[in-house]
């Protein structure tokens, strides 16, 4: 059962497409009568919309998370449906009853409009929270550096809704040490204050070893109205920031494992789908003069294939424009092209600088072997070498290669020809790893636009 605030949030949302739709309307029109055929668009996208936000987490509680975030989130979700849409009205034939300055109107009056109306919630909710409202007093039980920076972290976010009002310093002796906030190092003391101040929240920033703490402050506040978290100081072990995730029926820390929630993936493999399928569309035109122009370019097929390695290590046939003349290589070796390589053809020089020989990888996204953004996928006979002399080379493999990557847009690309530029473009592979979001996927896809295409070490 939806509450009530879930149910409102998805009636504003509602509201706000189907009046972005009007808008739109008396904006190119002048005349809402003159609008035809856009009732069954805006029908489908408000079905989709209340299907798809759920996904992207849009009706979840945001306290104490990036607003920044949020929008992108919101950005994402609203082009998913507007694609679907376009691409249900392509499959129908009736795109010719649908403006395309309209629904451009539409896409972004109602993208902006659905931004806008949660941040004036937050910013409103924000200062009832500067007031002193709607906060949630928290008490930290930790030790050391992990326990002062989750405290520093909330001092340093009011606007979050939470409040450090105590520290219990598990392991006495001065470890501990806060401007404004108390702190205890007697159970008794601190288990008085909690009750007595109204503290809602203990959070449990301990290492794992800590566990017969933990036991003990969850055993004392179990029949209370209290909220205790587990904030994991695992950062000497973990190799990415997972969180916890329920494994057959059991809470469970992710150290070493896909940094991605399956959440995440889910929206990723939607959006990745949807990009492909739009762009393989609108590419059609410039594909067939490429393909011409590579058979007449020199004899051999338009594709160039080769084996690489996927998500997980699976093996796949990835697709290229062929840029080089037929030649011969020795079993197991793979010659990476250089600058003024004889090889290439001069059709193949123009499409590798441009990166146009990567277009037809959109195939392997639409079959789900390929994601839009990730780490590029490299020859199975490079992969056997570089595994075995850079340190987290295997790591790249929990996630989709892509077409292009954070490595690439930093100017990574090319010819490898040192360990080292390979050591770099594994580091930024990790980084994307580590810090994926929607966000930085759309900042790879316009960087990639706006000067990934033309580079320098390209040939």
């Amino acid at each position: 059962m939806l509450g009530i605030q879930a149910l409102l949030a998805r009636l504003v949302d509602v509201v706000l497409i189907v009046a972005g739709a009007l808008v739109a309307s008396h904006i190119r029109f002048e005349d809402l009568a003159q609008s035809r055929g856009d009732g069954a668009f805006i029908t489908f996208s408000v079905a989709f919309a209340l299907v798809s936000f759920p996904v992207f987490g849009l009706y979840e509680s945001w306290r104490g998370r990036s607003l920044l975030r949020l929008s992108g989130q919101v950005s994402i979700a609203w082009l998913v449906v507007q694609a679907c849409g376009l691409v249900l009205m392509f499959s129908l034939h009736r795109t010719d009853f649908i403006s395309r300055l309209w629904f451009a109107y539409w896409t972004a009056i109602t993208g902006g409009a659905l931004i806008v109306s949660r941040l004036m919630l937050h910013v409103v909710l924000r200062s009832v929270r500067y007031a002193g409202l709607n906060l949630r007093n928290v008490a930290v039980l930790g030790v050391g550096a992990h326990c002062q920076e989750v405290v520093c972290k909330l001092e340093a976010s009011p606007s979050s809704g939470f409040r450090a009002s105590a520290v219990f310093d598990a392991a006495p002796g001065g470890s501990v040490a806060l401007k404004g906030v108390p702190v205890f190092d007697d159970f008794h003391n601190f288990a008085v204050h909690v009750r007595s101040a109204g503290v809602q929240e203990i959070w449990l920033a301990l290492p794992l070893a800590e566990a017969s703490t933990m036991l003990r402050f969850v055993s004392e506040f179990r029949d209370d109205l209290v909220n205790i978290r587990f904030i994991p100081d695992v950062r000497s072990m973990a190799l990415f920031e997972g969180g916890v995730i329920d494994l057959i029926g059991a809470p469970a820390i992710s150290l070493v494992a896909s940094p991605l929630p399956a959440r995440a993936i889910v929206q990723k493999e939607i959006f990745d789908r949807v990009f492909a399928a739009l762009a393989l569309l609108a590419l059609i035109p410039l594909l067939m003069i490429i393909a011409v122009a590579v058979k007449c370019s020199s004899c051999g097929p338009v594709f160039f294939t080769q084996h690489r390695k996927g998500a997980d290590g699976r093996v796949f046939k990835i697709y290229k424009f062929r840029t080089m003349r037929l030649h011969a290589e020795k079993i197991g070796v793979v010659t990476q092209a250089t600058k003024g390589d004889p090889r290439i053809t001069r059709v193949g020089a123009l499409l590798r600088r441009t990166s146009l020989d990567e277009l037809p990888q959109f195939f392997n996204v639409l079959r789900g072997e390929m994601s839009v953004v990730g780490p590029r996928p490299h020859a199975i006979e490079h992969d056997e070498l570089y595994q075995k002399v850079i340190n987290g080379y295997i790591h790249r493999y929990r996630i989709k290669p892509g077409i292009t990557g954070w490595a690439q847009v930093n100017g990574f690309r090319g010819e490898t020809d040192r360990v080292e530029k390979m050591q770099k473009r594994v580091e930024h592979d990790l980084y994307y790893l580590r810090n994926w979001s929607f966000a930085l996927d759309m900042r790879i896809v316009v960087a990639t636009v706006a000067k990934g295409l033309i580079g320098g070490n390209a040939y």
